[in-house]
């Protein structure tokens, strides 16, 4: 267990810390989670479940969490570009621009509708934008090496069955012409 647990450690210390993926990471993670954690919060809402905390409103008026979400991208945005923190706290400014990211992802149909249609068949456009931008943050953790060396491999791949096939050919090609030449003869 010990041994496993150091195996991953080691597994973690390299793909991340060693590259500088780390905050990366942090940023996907907390942006799914927290994309996993507001779709739930809304679904009970919605269903009423009494211990569950309700809306928040100002005024009679409802504060979507697309709010909250920008607030978080303007201050941990603000801090991370300007101030641009050393270790550990930069991590920590990318967990909370991660969250802001991910409420107001959530709620990307509202910009595009200007309306709440977070319930709705346009309300699909949230689940869509962040689909995207989930693939996108996993393409950046991944690196654009990774893709690089896929295409290389691919490529080999490719040159050595276009090799093969035309080496067979020729052979082919050297056979009918080896016979006309006997025939002749």
């Amino acid at each position: 267990m010990i041994a496993t647990l150091a195996s991953l450690g080691s597994a973690y210390h390299d793909a991340f810390v060693e590259t500088g993926k780390e905050a990366e990471l942090f940023f996907l993670v907390t942006f799914l989670l927290t994309f996993g954690f507001i779709r739930l919060s809304t679904h009970m809402i919605r269903a009423q479940v009494s211990w569950w905390p309700g809306n928040v409103n100002v005024g009679g008026t409802h504060v979507h969490h697309l709010v909250w979400g920008i607030f978080g991208l303007m201050i941990f945005g603000y801090i991370g570009v300007v101030l641009q923190p050393e270790s550990p706290w930069r991590e920590i400014v990318t967990v909370f621009f991660g969250i802001g990211t991910g409420l107001t992802l959530d709620e990307f149909a509202l910009w595009l509708e200007l309306k709440d249609v977070y319930w709705e068949k346009e309300g699909r456009k949230s689940v869509d934008a962040m689909v995207v931008a989930g693939c996108l943050a996993g393409m950046a953790l991944v690196g654009f090496s990774a893709f690089v060396k896929l295409a290389d491999d691919v490529a080999t791949g490719v040159f050595a069955a276009v090799g093969a096939v035309g080496t067979v050919i020729f052979a082919g090609v050297l056979v009918v012409l080896w016979r006309r030449i006997r025939r002749r003869r």
